[in-house]
């Protein structure tokens, strides 16, 4: 999933849930990037699974080529909450994990801010 389309889908989602009412909007699984993730990868040796057994299973899942014309998986775990209609106090989290052919990890990337 790109970045554009994540982003489409989190206002579509924002938009129909501030029509039903001003309340509390969540969607996706809770993560720490840092502690569930980024200080146990290891590039280029850590798997898929274990990955998903840190994790659980990806939000969305796809496919990219990188700029040397390599195929990678690409999973996405994202969280977001935030309180309507202003959405003043949102939270949202985005970590996107690409995979070589074998399963191991090549590179990610995150984003979001934990509000205390």
């Amino acid at each position: 999933m790109t970045n554009e389309l994540k982003r489409r889908t989190i206002l579509a989602v924002a938009a129909a849930a501030m029509l039903a009412s001003c309340a509390s909007v969540q969607f996706g699984r809770d993560f720490d990037p840092r502690a569930q993730f980024e200080t146990k990868v290891e590039r280029g040796v850590t798997t898929r699974e274990a990955v998903r057994g840190w994790l659980g299973e990806p939000t969305s899942q796809g496919a990219g080529v990188n700029d040397r014309g390599e195929r990678f998986e690409e999973w996405t775990y994202y969280y977001g909450k935030g309180t309507l209609p202003n959405l003043e106090d949102a939270n949202l989290k985005v970590l996107q994990i690409r995979f070589d052919a074998p399963g191991r990890v090549v590179s990610y990337s995150w984003t979001g801010e934990r509000k205390p």
